[in-house]
């Protein structure tokens, strides 16, 4: 049985990917990561942050999307999937007009209702065959 905790913190996550990842709003890192936020994929937040410019730069229509969430105390999982479009320059990848649809995980550690680590995995297998149309 999933406790009113878990359930906020999926709610956090979630209006974390949405406000951060689809609406592009960088700023909101300060409303929902923890002062003492560590980065477990790219590094700091400004690394995330850089990650996250270069993705909107390749792909401004990006869109992400939760397939499955899971709570377990202070851990939150989620499987989801990257839509987009390349059509803007992709660490040093020129635009191809491919379009991907790769599937990625976020692992996040929620403590007083904010996100105090992240680690993630994406194929970017799939996505460097899906852009360049192979």
């Amino acid at each position: 049985m999933m406790t009113t905790l878990e359930q906020k913190n999926m709610e956090t996550v979630n209006a974390f990917i949405e406000a951060f990842w689809n609406q592009s709003d960088m700023d909101c890192t300060d409303r929902f990561l923890s002062s003492d936020y560590q980065e477990l994929s790219y590094g700091s937040k400004e690394g995330l942050k850089q990650f996250a410019g270069k993705i909107l730069e390749a792909f401004p229509d990006k869109r992400y999307s939760v397939e499955e969430i899971i709570a377990e105390g202070e851990k939150v999982i989620v499987r989801m999937t990257v839509k987009g479009t390349h059509t803007g320059m992709f660490f040093g990848s020129a635009p191809t007009g491919h379009s991907m649809d790769v599937t990625l995980y976020r692992q996040y550690r929620i403590v007083d209702g904010k996100i105090a680590e992240h680690r993630g995995w994406i194929d970017m297998t799939t996505m460097w065959r899906q852009i360049r149309g192979n």
